[in-house]
């Protein structure tokens, strides 16, 4: 059961890559800093890269109508070693409300909590009363106790008896609804809006972060799930059953809430015919069996629109059972084995690109820019040399080292001094660029957009509002993007002047990328539009609308605006880093050379000595440079997906 390649050993060796290259960003500062090469603007620069590497998570959720099995398989993948089911699933105690599960790394805690109902009520959305610890119902969770934590999480799928009115106030659509037969005229409604499940397990302790979700109804009914959480997933696992095959409520989840423009989805939209097991004939045998499957597999492929290879038919209950009972063969029909081995080869290949463009790209361009720098030290070491080489110290060539020495100490001091200006001048131009995505701009427009809706008497009047808003935002946007590409303008100026100056080619300018920023508010705004012609927001009562945009499209804006903010601010002050780096390196080092030259000419050593202490300084700065050229390799090394796809290679090559 334990066999190599698993998702579990495949997270493992995607965490302890995170952590040997936090260890190497480590070693990088402190190597800076035992050179002398250290300054706050790389330090800023590398706590930005270690805070990358901490809040790394990968969010994958799952999907599918009532009853197709998704809380089972989710039980089969990271439940198993409890030897039952922890997460409610089976009839009539099925999820009833969105469910996170992930490890709290910041409490350390194991815990349930439940955020009620008749929060929907309220004025706060999902996000906002994310924040409020006391809204929420908090229960501890003890792993030591199987049954205990199954039966506190079990509170997940209660459900309230409410009347049919205070339903609809709830945001529930009363004909999707269950009538409760104990209370004649009232219908049954969630208990819950939304459960976070803190939990010590492995995967979850390393950044897995799993989204459990309701059918239909609840995703129609909390517009937050299917216009914010859904679409920023990493990946989604669309369930189905295979003796139901793609229903017409199947395909309302599929079109309405996952194949869709707006959603991110990167790593992949993935479909699972659960519940295979019903296909399995003994009395036919394998190849019937085999036959059907694929038939039910190629029918839901062509429904969805997806690669065959994308549909994984699997069975979650089998492969419980034989996780529980330790029975290789049963896991290996089961195939659940398939679904681990699409979450490795896809999903965690996509994080570690994500890493690889962000953090370690960057990181090498900084380990370049050192490794130059030494270089062209070591350089000016063997020149020294070389001049001491007679039985004599060569002072006219020492003293030609150190003129030299000077001159080009002095042109990197005056570099620097150029550089600060210029910065002071890229500070200016930051605060022109902060201005056009102000907290308070984006406020103003808020506040002026709910007054607008409020007092609105027609649907035409209230769309113009919210189409309002996004346009006010694309606007500044391409502003930002137009004064954007001026700033990178001068900014590439800057280097093409240094570069050419200097004779060096490998010092590229950080860019701002103030495109994607346009991009991902179009997107947004197309994603507002699809909210706008909602048929459930069509009917909706004014103030509740109003409450639901702002709950909704409003506060997915203001988290975007929020990090776009971040990076306009942040982007000043790293546009000129490679180049300051570089300059302060060159003038730190040749301050340490003119030292020690000034100190031979005064000093009547003899060549051997001087020899000596030179040769151990080469040996040293050698030393360095090794050092850094082992670093660099370390964070080169490949991601454990690309190891293992040049196993399978070589396995299958042979």
């Amino acid at each position: 059961m334990k066999q190599q390649g698993t998702l579990s050993q495949q997270v493992e060796a995607y965490d302890r890559w995170k952590q040997d290259l936090t260890r190497q960003i480590g070693r990088y500062r402190l190597w800076l800093q035992n050179n002398d090469l250290f300054s706050d603007d790389i330090g800023a620069r590398i706590r930005n890269g270690l805070e990358l590497l901490a809040r790394d998570e990968l969010t994958i959720a799952f999907v599918g109508e009532y009853s197709r099995g998704k809380t089972e398989l989710i039980n089969a993948l990271f439940f198993s070693d409890y030897g039952q089911r922890m997460l409610p699933s089976e009839a009539g105690r099925t999820t009833m409300c969105p469910t996170d599960l992930f490890f709290d790394r910041e409490s350390g805690e194991n815990y349930l909590a439940l955020l009620p109902i008749e929060t929907r009520t309220g004025d706060l959305s999902l996000q906002q009363l994310g924040t409020q610890a006391n809204q929420w119902q908090t229960y501890p969770l003890d792993d030591h106790h199987p049954d205990t934590m199954r039966d506190v999480l079990s509170e997940v799928a209660r459900t309230l008896s409410v009347s049919p009115e205070y339903a609809r106030d709830l945001g529930f659509d009363e004909a999707m609804l269950e009538h409760d037969r104990s209370n004649p005229g009232k219908v049954l409604v969630p208990a819950w809006r939304h459960a976070r499940i803190s939990i010590r397990h492995p995967l979850f302790e390393q950044g897995l972060r799993i989204l459990d979700t309701p059918g239909l109804n609840a995703l129609g009914s909390e517009p937050e799930l299917t216009f914010s959480m859904l679409p920023r997933a990493h990946a989604i696992i669309f369930v189905l059953s295979a003796d139901a095959g793609v229903t017409a409520s199947d395909m309302a989840i599929w079109k309405d809430h996952i194949d869709i423009d707006q959603a991110d989805h990167r790593a992949g939209r993935f479909a699972v015919l659960n519940k295979v097991d019903v296909l399995w004939d003994d009395l036919q045998g394998e190849e019937h069996t085999r036959e059907a499957i694929e038939r039910v597999r190629a029918y839901t492929a062509d429904h969805l629109g997806i690669r065959g290879r994308d549909v994984i038919p699997l069975s979650a209950k089998q492969g419980l059972l034989s996780k529980v009972r330790g029975d290789p063969s049963l896991f290996e029909r089961s195939n659940i084995d398939q679904l681990e081995q699409v979450i490795i080869k896809r999903i965690l290949t996509y994080k570690e690109q994500l890493i690889t463009q962000h953090l370690i790209n960057d990181l090498l361009g900084m380990l370049q820019n050192s490794q130059a720098t030494l270089e062209s030290r070591l350089s000016n070491l063997e020149e020294e040399y070389d001049a001491c080489s007679g039985s004599t110290t060569d002072k006219a060539a020492m003293a030609r080292l150190a003129e030299r020495a000077q001159k080009d100490y002095d042109f990197y001091n005056r570099k620097l001094i150029t550089l600060r200006s210029s910065r002071r001048l890229m500070d200016s131009q930051g605060e022109m660029l902060t201005n056009m995505v102000s907290e308070a701009r984006f406020e103003d427009y808020a506040a002026r957009i709910r007054r607008s809706m409020s007092k609105s008497w027609t649907t035409a009047g209230m769309n113009r509002a919210m189409e309002q808003f996004f346009e006010w935002l694309e606007n500044d946007m391409t502003n930002l993007l137009g004064e954007g590409h001026l700033a990178e303008k001068m900014v590439s100026a800057i280097y093409n002047r240094y570069n050419g100056e200097n004779g060096v080619h490998h010092l590229e300018p950080v860019p701002l990328r103030a495109g994607r920023h346009v991009i991902a508010i179009r997107e947004l705004r197309r994603k507002a539009r699809r909210f706008r012609v909602s048929p459930k927001n069509l009917l909706t009562e004014q103030s509740v609308l109003v409450r639901r945009f702002f709950n909704v499209m409003v506060g997915e804006a203001r988290t975007l605006h929020a990090r776009i903010r971040a990076d306009v601010e942040r982007w000043p002050h790293q546009a000129l880093l490679p180049i300051m780096q570089n300059t302060l390196e060159h003038k730190q080092l040749l301050e340490h050379q003119i030292r020690r030259l000034r100190d031979v000419a005064r000093s009547d050593r003899d060549n051997r000595a001087e020899r000596e202490r030179l040769d151990q300084t080469i040996t040293d700065l050698k030393r360095q440079l090794a050092i850094i050229t082992v670093m660099s390799r370390q964070i080169r090394k490949p991601a454990p997906s690309m190891i293992q796809q040049k196993v399978v290679n070589l396995s299958g090559a042979v």
